[in-house]
């Protein structure tokens, strides 16, 4: 009997543990199931909720536009004369102070002219005196070759009076000489202004003695100027006389001056690597002074339809160019030719096309195929 309630008692246990080990099991699956189906929600979710990226856009175009070369130069004079005096003497007056207006053959300063007047009346005395001899001696040659023709004379007396009339002629031009000479020096104690401009520097004031060879003024001439600027070596070639030239200076914002390209020099500067240029600069108000700072434009070329883009757009990856497009709502990347600058954009010259949508901000995020969202 004991036996037998052992025997049942064993049965019930095992029992007991078929059904708790099969409920482990289906607890097991229960949870696999579970987790199984939150992880594919989860994919799902991924999928459902990919960012887009905001960016900005603007629609590539083909623009008229003309080739140039930017530049740094300068306003100088298109003349500049040092005037100097060409006599000894004292300086009576100055007509002229720094910035006066000047007009060719403008008196602007004289030297005490006494003493070369004085040495004028003295040669026109001598130059009578030498032309009255010469008279006479005219008087007796007539007088001696009618005797010497007649015999009445010996050829060494006829002789004699053709050698005084040589002598009286050489006396008479020499003094006549003498006389330009002096009538120049009194006219060059008046000096004159060699051509129209502005004095630039006065040097000397009425009362100084002056030499001659003594710097009394410098005139420059600002109705035309020069433009100096240089040119990078790579540029050289397309740089021809007579091409257009446009710049600003700071002193008139918001105006634009032009010129034309006169002296191309004949050789670079060793230490720049670049050429200087010189263009002419029409200036009848005169209202651009010499020394003014320039930035300069150069063009050197015709007009031509050229794709732009913004700079802001390119990417740079060593010596590869690109950019971004947007193509529906992806990002699509592409390798492009760039050619001028010109100021906000640049020249594309392979790989984009007129109206595709670049990508200016935001690009930097972008890889290919990657969503994106138009912000502007």
């Amino acid at each position: 009997m004991f036996g037998r309630t052992s025997s049942l008692t064993g049965e019930v246990r095992s029992d007991r543990q078929r059904i708790r080990a099969g409920s482990v099991v289906m607890a097991i699956l229960l949870c696999a199931g579970v987790s199984l189906n939150i992880g594919c929600k989860k994919q799902e979710q991924k999928v459902a909720t990919e960012n887009a990226v905001n960016v900005h856009v603007w629609t590539a175009e083909t623009r008229s536009l003309r080739p140039f070369v930017e530049s740094i130069g300068t306003l100088n004079p298109y003349e500049i004369v040092n005037v100097s005096s060409e006599l000894d003497g004292i300086l009576k007056t100055i007509h002229v102070d720094e910035g006066s207006p000047v007009t060719p053959g403008q008196v602007i300063a004289e030297i005490k002219e006494t003493d070369y007047r004085l040495a004028e009346e003295q040669v026109t005395a001598a130059l009578k005196q030498a032309q009255a001899s010469l008279a006479n001696a005219k008087l007796e040659h007539q007088r001696k070759e009618a005797l010497y023709r007649e015999e009445l004379v010996t050829k060494q007396q006829f002789d004699d009076i053709v050698a005084r009339l040589a002598v009286a002629q050489g006396d008479v031009e020499r003094a006549m000489a003498e006389l330009d000479l002096a009538k120049e020096k009194l006219t060059k104690t008046k000096i004159h202004a060699p051509m129209a401009g502005s004095i630039k520097e006065k040097k000397v004031t009425a009362g100084d003695y002056i030499r001659n060879g003594t710097f009394l003024v410098s005139i420059i001439r600002t109705d035309l100027l020069k433009l100096s600027f240089t040119i990078p070596e790579k540029d050289v070639g397309g740089l021809r006389a007579d091409q257009d030239v446009s710049f600003a200076v700071d002193a008139f914002p918001g105006r634009e001056f032009r010129g034309r390209v006169k002296t191309i020099y004949p050789s670079l500067e060793e230490k720049t690597r670049s050429l200087q240029v010189e263009a002419v600069v029409a200036n009848p108000d005169r209202s651009l002074k010499p020394g003014l700072f320039a930035r300069v434009t150069l063009y050197t070329g015709t007009s031509r339809d050229t794709v732009v883009a913004p700079i802001t757009a390119l990417l740079y990856d060593n010596s590869t160019t690109k950019l971004f497009v947007v193509e529906g709502d992806r990002a699509k990347e592409r390798k492009v030719k760039i050619g001028r600058k010109y100021g906000e954009f640049m020249e594309i010259t392979e790989g984009l096309k007129e109206k595709e949508i670049v990508v200016t901000v935001g690009q930097n995020n972008l890889m290919e195929g990657v969503l994106v969202h138009v912000a502007r």
